[in-house]
């Protein structure tokens, strides 16, 4: 028996002995897969860190809008500059000036679940504001000029993205937080890095499609329906412009639009995480340049993560309400307007409640020359159930914008009263009570409807419905062709 018991004790000493040993190596293989990803980590942020490129922000505007309570605006901005190589992915002369081909503004909403991206067509017509050159002069203000014209200003092989940063704050009334500029090979590159994205044609597309000025159509590049692309053939889909559709700059956005929802679908699906993402921005930061409040891994990283909550189903896309101008895009009002002052409160488009004023006094003021704004806006207010306390003309009448000015306590009122005046701002007074103060921008109701923002022609309701976004939660064949 004492023989049985050391005999037994023996083997109680020789397991725990093996537990010992398999804790201190599986102790060891857990340190060691540790210390690798965190070197994979740090070699990641490294490489980052080496790939940024940033522009100074010594170009943006010394008017700029104010910082919103709520939300974050990022502008993206895709360049066909042909430097750094990417006149082989996009042909050109490498020593091209730098333009943009397409531009989205995207907000993220201050609840951190719903962003919206805005399309800005190349051919709109906009003013673009005072901006600064590489020698360091400014430029005169360019009204009624094409939108991509302003990456150009300089002249410079690289673009002027401060400048295009600058055009949107002046169109929209929106402070951008971030700018992005991505090139052909880093778009490429992202498509390879995320093992290509999903997308849909609506017809087979030729080589003579994709360069109208070819003497025959040349081979298939893509046959009808759904595929996976990635690379050069990714870059050629979202590219293409003739042959589908009216071969509009529009039908191109629309299609484009449907490639981003795919792109962060598949991103998503793969899982918001460092170790999915350093790729993903290892091959986008190669060939991308940012202004310089993104110019860490650190901020980039911080800012994709911000995304995580933002589901596909919240994710959606816009592009400004516009019309043709002849072979160019006009803005149209006020449907622009109320898609940016939406933007600007932070308010989901579509979403908000009616406007409702029972029991809240207001008193109209005629900012301008024009007579008969006053009772105009107070019949408006009365269909809203609001009172009108008193209506006259302004002390000054050279106001620009309309302006809706409350006491204390009574932001969210001036608030829901500014959006039944799209582009209105809010102001705080030490006084009592609400007020708006009419400006050149304000419309009667009737000339709303009058002036291309949503009348009763086939032509603008076909226009209204091309406005309609898509998600990206979306079958990537929806929804694809204007025209």
């Amino acid at each position: 028996m004492p023989d049985s018991r050391a005999a037994a004790r023996g083997r109680r000493t020789r397991h725990r002995a093996r537990k010992g040993r398999k804790a201190r190596i599986a102790g060891l293989i857990t340190l060691a897969v540790m210390v690798l990803v965190s070197a994979a980590v740090g070699w990641g942020y490294f490489q980052l860190n080496r790939n940024i490129t940033t522009f100074s922000t010594d170009g943006l505007s010394r008017h700029r809008p104010k910082q919103p309570g709520a939300g974050q605006n990022v502008l993206v901005i895709g360049s066909d500059a042909r430097t750094g190589g990417n006149e082989k992915l996009g042909g050109g002369d490498k020593d091209d000036i730098g333009r943009s081909d397409t531009a989205f503004l995207l907000h993220i909403y201050g609840d951190d679940k719903h962003a919206v991206a805005v399309s800005i067509p190349r051919d709109t017509l906009v003013d673009i504001p005072p901006c600064r050159k590489p020698d360091g002069t400014w430029t005169q203000e360019q009204p009624d000029t094409m939108f991509n014209a302003a990456f150009s200003v300089g002249q410079s092989k690289t673009g002027n993205p401060a400048c295009t940063q600058n055009t949107v704050e002046k169109l929209t009334g929106l402070r951008v937080d971030h700018t992005v500029v991505i090139d052909f090979e880093g778009f490429a590159s992202m498509t390879k890095a995320v093992g290509g994205v999903p997308v849909c044609v609506p017809k087979d597309v030729y080589q003579g499609d994709l360069n109208p000025h070819r003497d025959a159509r040349g081979k298939r590049l893509f046959r009808k329906g759904e595929q996976t692309v990635s690379g050069q053939r990714a870059l050629d889909y979202v590219r293409i412009r003739h042959g589908i559709g009216d071969g509009s700059d529009i039908g191109r956005i629309k299609r484009q639009q449907a490639f981003v929802g795919s792109l962060i679908k598949k991103v998503k699906g793969e899982g918001l995480n460092p170790t999915t993402l350093l790729p993903l921005a290892d091959a986008a930061t190669k060939s991308m340049t940012v202004d310089e409040g993104l110019g860490t891994p650190k901020k980039m990283m911080d800012f994709a993560m911000s995304l995580k909550s933002v589901d596909l189903d919240n994710t959606r896309f816009r592009t400004v309400p516009w019309r043709y101008d002849g072979n160019r895009v006009a803005v149209v009002q006020p449907d622009a307007d109320e898609l940016f002052a939406d933007l600007r409160a932070d308010r989901v488009p579509g979403k908000q409640k009616p406007v409702t004023g029972k029991g809240v006094q207001v008193t109209v003021y005629n900012g301008t020359l024009t007579p008969g704004l006053a009772a105009s806006a107070a019949d408006e207010l009365r269909s809203h159930d609001y009172t009108v306390a008193a209506r006259a003309n302004a002390p000054e009448q050279d106001h620009a914008t309309t302006v809706v000015t409350y006491g204390p306590g009574e932001q969210a009122r001036a608030e829901t009263l500014a959006r039944l005046f799209p582009g209105a701002t809010t102001e705080s007074t030490s006084g009592s009570g609400l007020s708006v103060t009419l400006g050149a921008d304000y419309k009667p109701d009737g000339a709303k409807k009058s002036d291309g923002g949503g009348g009763g022609s086939a032509q603008s309701k076909k226009q209204h419905k091309q406005q309609e976004g898509r998600s990206a939660a979306d079958n990537p064949c929806s929804d694809l062709s204007y025209g």
